[in-house]
């Protein structure tokens, strides 16, 4: 082989390595069973380098998600029923778990709002206030999906009137796996359009257990929230309209620390006003000591709501019985709660022909 050859088949060789390197995850589907009213359920699972990911149709829902520790060894690191009819009855798994999160995430006070002088009811299925959407919120519709390069777009169209909002809302999740700075990540991209005023705020409920066994409990979690303030809320998780510091509260995560170093009786449940920031910067991490995982939380959203119960565990909603609080904690990329009910919070109202559009990004690297 002459040297002209050789530059040759090196070049080959280089370019095959880099199209290798920049190859498309691998999206494969099953079917996983039906609704008590017959209709069909199908799972995704997306794997690309270092990740895998299991989505359900059901709720727009991510069933496990799959990274390696500090030792190379993969295990789920999202809480989540065995099958469908786990979450269908709420067993197995806790509420919400993995579920994409609408018409509007977290709480509305008093089951109201009022929009362009409109009174509109949702239903009261949290107590006097609506959580997550009402009774029948997103994450109980089957979404219709379709695989794309690097993992898959769920789809839904909300009526007029579903849930008692306004306008009839078109919503899609789309879920892909990548390599940010060699690292495996999963983005989770929400857009929506609507032919009336009405109000949105979408999330996913993924519950984050960082070891290899879901009983062991994350208050030893070392976690960092990039947050001065936060939303304070009255006994029912309602905010009282401010925005106090966590300076000197168990809500100041500045500084990174463990999750239970200074935890309220009932756990966390509650929206961080996180500081201005930059999408390629992260608002939040947790690592987990023993296993060496860690997350990162990039997002565009102004709100940041972290869920990591006590027992008791807090009231439960209607769509499920009362359960032992999961050993998890949540990283729920928002708008804050009652929003539509708060003059002073960013606002969660979507006007005709201004589509919404929203990216949060988890990112898992290993500590040693």
């Amino acid at each position: 082989m002459n040297f002209r050859h050789f530059v040759l088949a090196f070049c080959v060789l280089l370019i095959a390595g880099c199209a290798s390197s920049l190859a498309a995850a691998t999206v494969t589907s099953e079917p996983w069973g039906k609704t008590p009213g017959g209709d069909a359920v199908d799972l995704y699972t997306v794997k690309d380098k270092n990740i895998e990911v299991k989505i359900a149709t059901y709720g727009a829902r991510i069933v496990s998600l799959s990274v390696p520790d500090k030792d190379g060894k993969m295990s789920n690191v999202v809480l989540g029923a065995p099958d469908l009819q786990g979450y269908i009855r709420g067993a197995g798994a806790p509420p919400y778990a993995g579920a994409s999160i609408g018409r509007f995430a977290n709480r509305i006070a008093g089951g109201q709002f009022t929009l362009n002088g409109k009174i509109y009811s949702t239903p009261k299925n949290n107590g006097a206030n609506t959580l997550h959407g009402g009774n029948m919120g997103f994450d109980r519709k089957i979404w219709s999906a379709k695989p794309t390069k690097d993992g898959v777009l769920m789809s839904l169209t909300s009526p007029d009137g579903d849930m008692g909002f306004p306008g009839n809302l078109t919503v899609s999740v789309d879920f892909a796996v990548k390599q940010q700075h060699g690292s495996p990540a999963l983005s989770i991209t929400y857009t929506a359009s609507t032919d009336k005023p009405t109000v949105i705020n979408f999330t996913n409920h993924s519950y984050f257990n960082l070891s290899n066994d879901p009983a062991i409990p994350v208050w030893d979690d070392i976690a960092r929230i990039d947050a001065d303030k936060y939303t304070p809320v009255n006994a029912s998780s309602i905010p009282t309209g401010t925005n106090d510091s966590v300076e000197g509260t168990a809500f100041d995560f500045r500084s990174a620390h463990a999750i239970g170093k200074s935890v309220p009786e009932r756990g966390y449940d509650n929206n961080w006003v996180l500081n201005p920031h930059k999408v390629s910067t992260p608002v939040a991490e947790v690592s987990d000591p023993n296993t060496g995982r860690d997350v990162e939380v990039f997002t565009d959203q102004p709100g940041l709501q972290v869920y990591a119960p006590k027992n008791p565990p807090p009231p439960p909603n209607s769509n499920f019985r009362p359960r032992p609080a999961p050993n998890a904690f949540t990283l729920e990329t928002q708008h804050f709660p009652d929003s539509p009910n708060q003059p002073g919070f960013p606002t969660t109202t979507l006007e005709p022909g201004k589509p919404f559009h929203s990216t949060t990004t988890f990112v898992f690297t290993v500590k040693r």
